[in-house]
């Protein structure tokens, strides 16, 4: 199991809409940009996936831009994986069964279900303020590089 970019990129978004959540205004896919060094273009296309599972909100207008849809502590590693790249699973037939013919007779499927769980569980006790503690970024000054 790799973390892919998009997820990758995903949190980097979302944590610099967090560090500007203090701010008035919300924060223009612009600046994002600038200061994390990603292209507008992703932004925009990831920004589609985390609005649709709860995580941003997108405002329109001249002085639009995105915010977080709930707060920092509510937003885990998890859903945001989820978002951006379907269901963390390190397996594709702990997902999707009817992919595996012996699925059911499998010797080795409880080991590997209970190792998926143990990882879905870990992302999922990690939360955006967890991440941002973490990485010292707590304050709203200045540009940062994760």
């Amino acid at each position: 199991m790799k973390i892919s970019a998009r997820t990758r990129y995903g949190l980097r978004i979302l944590i610099d809409i967090a560090q500007h959540e203090a701010d008035d205004a919300p924060r223009s896919i612009g600046a994002i940009s600038k200061s994390q060094c990603i292209t507008s273009a992703f932004i925009s296309r990831l920004a589609v996936p985390l609005k649709r599972a709860g995580l941003i909100r997108a405002l329109r207008g001249i002085s639009g831009g995105l915010r977080l849809a709930k707060s920092p502590e509510d937003i885990t590693l998890l859903e945001i994986m989820e978002a951006l790249d379907g269901p963390v699973s390190i397996l594709k037939c702990l997902t999707k069964p009817k992919s595996c013919k012996r699925n059911k007779r499998c010797p080795a499927r409880s080991i590997w279900t209970d190792l998926n769980t143990k990882i879905r569980d870990s992302l999922a006790a990690i939360t955006l303020s967890k991440v941002m503690n973490r990485i010292g970024v707590t304050d709203t000054s200045g540009d940062y590089c994760i």
